[in-house]
């Protein structure tokens, strides 16, 4: 083709078929990285906090605290027969996982840039392991959640 008197040309890039394609597989050919990627950054959470693992259960219950006294007590919020403690946990376990886990892939890539321009490796790893890590955090909580549903003889619906 030609445009003003100057020569260029188009390249199209279509998807591959099918379930599998190449991308994947150079991912899956890494998958021991996002492994280490993942491991590193849950070391360093912990290394970096005074309380370590203790602040993954000391945070959504200091945030359970606080919202059942504000909405439990004093705005007298209804829960449908909920116990208001675990009502709140429910909801703010699941928050506090899409919250941070946004908020860490958001940075990731500012946090690895030294990582990103000396070698290579599938991208999507960075945001992916500081979702994944989170996670850990996410379920911890969520035994939290259940040693409190069984003290308050809730069961799962």
């Amino acid at each position: 083709m030609q445009i003003n008197g100057e020569h260029t040309s188009t390249t199209i890039i279509e998807p591959t078929s099918g379930l599998i394609n190449l991308r994947s597989l150079s991912i899956w050919k890494y998958h021991e990285l996002l492994y280490f990627f993942v491991w590193r950054d849950i070391k360093v959470r912990y290394k970096q906090t005074f309380l370590g693992i203790a602040w993954v259960v000391i945070q959504p219950l200091a945030n359970m605290l606080i919202f059942s006294g504000l909405f439990g007590v004093l705005l007298n919020v209804p829960t449908g027969g909920i116990p208001y403690p675990l009502f709140v946990l429910s909801g703010l376990l699941p928050w506090q996982y899409f919250s941070s886990s946004l908020t860490k892939a958001a940075n990731s890539f500012v946090d690895n840039t030294n990582l990103i321009t000396k070698i290579y490796f599938p991208r999507i790893f960075i945001p992916f392991s500081a979702v994944l890590s989170g996670l850990v955090d996410f379920l911890i909580a969520a035994i939290l959640l259940s040693i409190l549903m069984i003290t308050f003889h809730l069961p799962i619906t």
